[in-house]
């Protein structure tokens, strides 16, 4: 197959794909540790003993997850302005993808914290921690070492939905691909060349999670 593409064509358009790969890599790395920190902070609330902000986290949760990607960056990038904020193109789709995957990874690390012993809480407890405390030096550690895996197909994910900053004109990896073809009507070997970094980051990121996956379970048998 590869032969009836213009291979020329793509060579002389690879410094424009490396360029949207590393704008891919990088808004998806921070996107990445935005969504960690407000994942952890979400579940925090969700498994408080206060009211407000069990509902609170809910409401977040549960309206993130309940409507489209791609419907949040346009409420973003459309309707921010409308309401005196105004960000940049970049700004906007670090903002959506970092809400959208927070609310994914409150609820992985949420089972993570569930699926912890009860009697480590209270041992915690009795050497007089606080909620805190016990957060930051029992639970989280494990609750995060144990769900690295579903992590990071969550990670996955992320930078697969980045492609969806390209509708705003950001140049990405997708963006990349629709230049290409839009300039040199070659949609194929546009979004194929698109497809292969991707399969790229995907084998990278896959790599990693069995990588952890092995030494978490030799971590279990020492």
């Amino acid at each position: 197959m590869l032969e009836q593409f213009n291979l020329r064509v793509i060579g002389q358009y690879i410094p424009l794909f490396l360029k949207g790969l590393w704008a891919t890599s990088w808004i998806s790395g921070i996107s990445i540790v935005l969504a960690l920190l407000i994942g952890v902070v979400a579940c925090g609330m969700r498994l408080s003993k206060k009211t407000f902000l069990q509902r609170l986290a809910g409401i977040y949760i549960e309206s993130i997850r309940s409507t489209p990607l791609l419907a949040q960056l346009y409420f973003f990038y459309f309707g921010l302005p409308s309401l005196h904020v105004n960000l940049n193109e970049v700004q906007t789709g670090i903002l959506a993808l970092s809400l959208n995957s927070g609310a994914y990874v409150a609820e992985i690390v949420r089972a993570g914290i569930v699926s912890i012993p009860s009697g480590q809480t209270e041992a915690a407890t009795a050497y007089g921690l606080s909620y805190l405390q016990r957060m930051r030096y029992v639970i989280l550690p494990q609750a995060l070492g144990v769900t690295i895996p579903a992590l990071l197909g969550q990670f996955i994910v992320l930078v697969k939905d980045s492609s969806l900053v390209s509708l705003i004109s950001v140049l990405e990896l997708t963006r990349a691909g629709q230049l290409m073809a839009s300039e040199r009507f070659m949609p194929a070997e546009g979004f194929f060349t698109v497809a292969a970094f991707y399969l790229l980051i995907y084998f990278v990121l896959k790599h990693l999670s069995i990588w952890w996956q092995g030494r978490l379970i030799y971590m279990e048998g020492r």
